[in-house]
């Protein structure tokens, strides 16, 4: 077998302007008109993108042979309906940017305990995955407006996006922060921030970019790389590590925070079995979180072969 292209090596197929263009789709003929007009979107995609159908259709069949989500055995539609939740749930990611998502439609899960720690000046960091409508995060400003959260994300549009994100809401606090690696000085401006009582947020599912920072976990019931970097972080940080998702429920969304660990200190010794037992419970939360919203986890490339680019 071929060894796996980098997810960071696939590209960006969303673009700004069609952002923008999405949303005002949508502000001009509604919901339902817009998923009318997302349909051939979706489809052309899907026929056109044979990647990104293998991927998905590899994801939903592990996770029936794990637990049963589906209930039958995944096929092609199921792959099309995955893609199109993906584009449904895009439009929603921007109307939380905006802050135009119906707050009644979010349940809050599990986030007394770090709302209480960020208005104590208690800072916290955050592993999230790419599943659900996670700028809906956005809500915990809302209990708490001095709430600031700080995005890691590895693409290079990270000023673009945050100049999108200022457009269609200048009052949002969320801010992305592009590090392709964790360095002196990145460690330094996150602990500065963390100090501060700010959230800094990072993916759980993504591997980084470059180097070999990665632990292999089971996941699925498959083998599976992830990153190590947000438990080192959370070593250097010395903070409390919480996972955050957003996932689809009968009313909308509900965003749910589990805590994964008070504070986390790596040994010398073992260090690397310490990062994959803190990624196994992460995995294992991630996957009872799919095993009830299989369709909402968004990564639409070969996620158990993939490599770091060295």
């Amino acid at each position: 077998m071929s060894q796996a292209r980098h997810w960071a090596g696939i590209g960006e197929n969303t673009f700004i302007a069609g952002i923008v263009l999405l949303f005002w789709i949508h502000r001009l003929l509604g919901r339902r008109l817009f998923r009318l007009c997302l349909l051939p979107v979706v489809a052309c995609y899907w026929l056109s993108g044979g990647a990104a159908r293998a991927a998905s259709l590899q994801y939903l069949q592990r996770l029936e042979t794990h637990c049963g989500a589906l209930g039958r055995q995944p096929g092609r539609l199921d792959t099309f309906r995955h893609l199109l939740r993906f584009a449904d749930t895009m439009l929603d990611k921007l109307l939380a940017t905006a802050g135009r998502y119906p707050a009644g439609q979010v349940d809050i899960c599990g986030a007394d305990v770090v709302i209480e720690g960020l208005r104590q000046q208690r800072g916290a960091l955050i592993v999230t995955a790419h599943i659900g409508c996670l700028e809906l995060c956005r809500a915990l400003a809302d209990q708490s407006p001095e709430v600031v959260v700080n995005v890691l994300v590895h693409t290079r549009h990270a000023q673009r996006f945050n100049a999108l994100l200022n457009r269609l809401n200048p009052q949002q606090s969320i801010r992305l922060l592009e590090v392709t690696e964790v360095n002196a000085a990145t460690a330094v401006l996150l602990e500065q921030k963390i100090a501060a009582g700010e959230v800094v947020a990072i993916a759980g599912d993504r591997i980084p970019v470059h180097g070999d920072r990665i632990v292999t976990v089971p996941f699925l019931g498959e083998a599976a790389p992830f990153p190590s970097g947000p438990y080192l972080l959370a070593h250097l940080l010395r903070c409390p590590l919480y996972l955050m998702a957003c996932v689809r429920n009968n009313r909308g969304y509900r965003l749910q925070f589990v805590p994964l660990a008070e504070s986390i200190r790596l040994p010398r010794q073992n260090r690397e079995a310490v990062i994959a037992e803190h990624a196994s419970r992460f995995a294992g939360e991630l996957a009872c979180l799919l095993a009830a919203s299989p369709y909402d986890w968004f990564n639409f490339f070969p996620f158990w072969e993939q490599k770091s680019k060295q």
